[in-house]
């Protein structure tokens, strides 16, 4: 057999952090050694929205979804004995990028790096974050201005480095058809790059070197052919926007690049073992066809929809990578799909979809335009409940939850308290205690200086890097940095999305809807309350918001006062909040580990205003053992990804509150 020359694979990464950046440390030497060749670091809640761990809002999330970074010195132990100057480093941080950025640039500088030579990626989309993610921080205009601000600098200063990560991923999660999923990341990178070339810090002959430094990253999921086809879309749109709208005329600047972290959405809880072909099949999508491969992949693991992933379960998922690129002859090919005319048919089609609702968000002024006026947000909200009701419905098939249910025992999750991994409690309280240390053994002056002359820039129309890096230096810690700017741009609460979303399930005569809603109407008539209300509350920093949204749809649809506020509330918030509506439910949403924190909170709170009889549920990612503590802390119920009904949610709901106000339970099924 003749030797076919092969392609060099792309970087496999897997997306890790949590504990301390000394635990961290440790977990990304290990992985580099298993050959992972580039790293995807994780933060925490409270370092992602601009909080230091002693904040009241940071409570129960430090170091829960990624690593604590308060200041110089946690970036210091978090990249020890790693030599940043041959890394390829991906941060998936947002409204505070512009400040890890800094600090990941002084530590490099420290390490007697060439700055010029620094190679990674900071996800810093904005847009997104108001959407999907929720871990914005300031509202459109200055978060807009901090993006630009860091693009001008790296483009003149850290030139490998690609300063954002235009990120359709969560776009996906929050329910985005592959069209919306093109559209409007392409609409926010189009947002991007005309406040660059506005803003002029950078000279005309230059904006190429601006666009060729614009990466992606993307969402793939189950539907392998129609994943396969939106990237090769992807792909034909930006090379036409580059060349048609910014008049690039270097074909290699034009080009479409991306990093994939296959979906996480689809992963279930129940039957978890089928998720591995889950992520085999999604991660085929952006590597077989070479037209429209992935320049970095990062997989989850298996047992995701259960809790954190332990060091051998991520593994397990860079091995998954490393057979394919290392074993199979995929990379010895050229295109495989190349003269498909179904592939072909299917790309067309997206692309002019696609290009019609960009023109429309265009029509609207533009992304963030339509960010403030609600509309990208309802249309996702939507677009998610007309899935989860084609889910419950069965019209689309999800193997171990609605179709081929029974399953043998599974070895895997014989044990689920060892299934995944657990932060221990008390790290919390070690890392406050640290962050003190750093606070009283830094030169306060030089801190205050840095932060004096930070907000001054913010407050004029000065390039904000320089003054972000000195903060660096000065010792400047996250919410410090975070709350100068605060002080001068404000805060954003992004709209829900939720009173403008269609009814996505309807209550003919018969269905498990209208059987609910006369529950739900008997309910209230039996309570005298005109209608039954519930509040959905999100505590803490937790911005995953979709199923809490989902959740305040369907009860809507069902008959239910529904009170949402969004995200990023403390427990005194919510409780206060579930006194002032006069309540009958209060419901709250965790997929970030601090439900044992804030779950009792809530509760003690509720005791203490003598509104104990005010059921509450708890929805997220909860371990069993978690679940059976809640509950015996007084928790009416508690819902996780195997509970996938969500008009049966409302139905139990309804449950709750007859038990809580000692009615008779109703011979109606949910």
């Amino acid at each position: 057999m003749t030797e076919r020359q092969k392609d060099r694979p792309w970087l496999m990464r897997t997306y890790a952090g949590h504990s301390t950046a000394e635990a961290s440390n440790e977990l990304y030497r290990r992985n580099l050694a298993k050959g992972q060749t580039g790293l995807s670091v994780a933060f925490d809640l409270p370092t992602q929205t601009g909080y230091d761990p002693d904040h009241i809002l940071a409570r129960g999330e430090v170091g829960r979804v990624g690593v604590p970074v308060s200041h110089l010195g946690d970036m210091r132990r978090l990249f020890q004995d790693i030599p940043l100057e041959q890394m390829n480093t991906s941060m998936t941080i947002n409204a505070t990028a512009m400040w890890l950025l800094a600090l990941y640039q002084v530590v490099a500088e420290e390490q007697g790096a060439d700055i010029t030579k620094l190679q990674g990626t900071t996800q810093n989309d904005i847009v997104k974050e108001y959407l999907s993610r929720g871990t914005h921080v300031f509202p459109p205009g200055p978060s807009l201005r901090l993006t630009t601000d860091m693009i001008t600098y790296t483009v003149a200063n850290i030139p490998k480095w690609n300063p954002i990560n235009i990120c359709s991923y969560h776009l996906q999660e929050a329910g985005a058809t592959p069209v919306q999923e093109i559209a409007y990341a392409m609409s926010t990178a189009i947002a991007v790059l005309d406040a660059v070339r506005d803003s002029g810090q950078v000279p005309r002959e230059k904006f190429g070197d601006v666009v060729a430094r614009i990466s992606f990253f993307v969402n793939a999921g189950v539907r392998f052919i129609e994943e396969m086809c939106k990237m090769r879309a992807f792909g034909r749109i930006w090379d036409k926007v580059t060349r048609e709208r910014y008049g690039i005329e270097n074909a290699k600047q034009r080009r479409f690049r991306y990093g994939v972290q296959v979906n996480s959405l689809g992963l279930t809880e129940a039957q978890p073992e089928n998720n591995v072909q889950r992520i085999v099949l999604e991660m085929l999508a952006v590597t077989l066809s070479k037209d429209a491969r992935a320049r970095a992949v990062q997989l989850p693991a298996w047992n995701e929809a259960l809790g954190l992933p332990r060091p051998w379960d991520q593994q397990w998922s860079l091995r998954i990578q490393q057979v394919l690129a290392h074993e199979s002859d995929l990379l010895e090919y050229e295109d495989i799909f190349a003269g498909s005319h179904v592939i072909e048919t299917k790309v067309d089609a997206l692309v002019t979809e696609s290009l019609a609702e960009i023109d429309r968000i265009q029509e609207m002024g533009g992304a963030m335009a339509a960010v403030e006026s609600g509309y990208l947000k309802s249309q996702l909200v939507s677009s998610h409940a007309e899935r989860r009701a084609r889910i419950e419905g069965g019209q689309e098939k999800i193997v171990g939850v609605n179709i081929f249910e029974t399953t043998e025992e599974n070895p895997l999750t014989a044990d689920l308290d060892t299934a995944i991994m657990t932060v221990d409690p008390a790290n919390e309280a070690r890392v406050v205690a640290k962050l003190h240390e750093w606070r009283d053994n830094r030169e306060e002056g030089r801190a205050q200086e840095a932060l004096a002359a930070l907000k001054a820039t913010a407050a004029g129309d000065g390039n904000l890097m320089a003054a972000t890096v000195e903060c660096a230096r000065a010792g400047v810690t996250t919410g410090e940095w975070a709350w100068a700017l605060r002080d001068v741009f404000g805060e954003f609460r992004a709209p829900t999305g939720v009173s403008s979303a269609p009814v996505a399930v309807t209550a003919e005569e018969g269905t498990p809807m209208a059987l609910v809603r006369d529950k739900v109407s008997r309910t209230a008539g039996e309570l005298g309350s005109g209608r039954l209300r519930l509040l959905v509350g999100k505590p803490g920093l937790d911005g995953h918001s979709n199923g809490a949204e989902q959740i305040a749809v369907r009860a809507r649809d069902a008959g239910f006062e529904v009170v949402y506020q969004g995200i990023r509330l403390t427990p005194e918030q919510i409780v206060n909040a579930a006194l002032a509506e006069d309540v009958h439910c209060v419901g709250l949403s965790i997929l970030s580990g601090s439900h044992a924190e804030l779950v009792p909170d809530v509760l003690t709170r509720l005791r203490e205003a003598g509104a104990s009889d005010i059921p509450v549920i708890v929805g997220g990612i909860i371990p069993n053992s978690d679940a059976e503590d809640l509950k015996r802390a007084g928790v009416a119920a508690v819902f996780t990804p195997k509970d996938f009904g969500i008009t049966e949610i409302i139905g139990r709901i309804v449950d709750e509150i007859r038990k809580a106000n000692k009615l008779d339970p109703l011979e109606v099924p949910a």
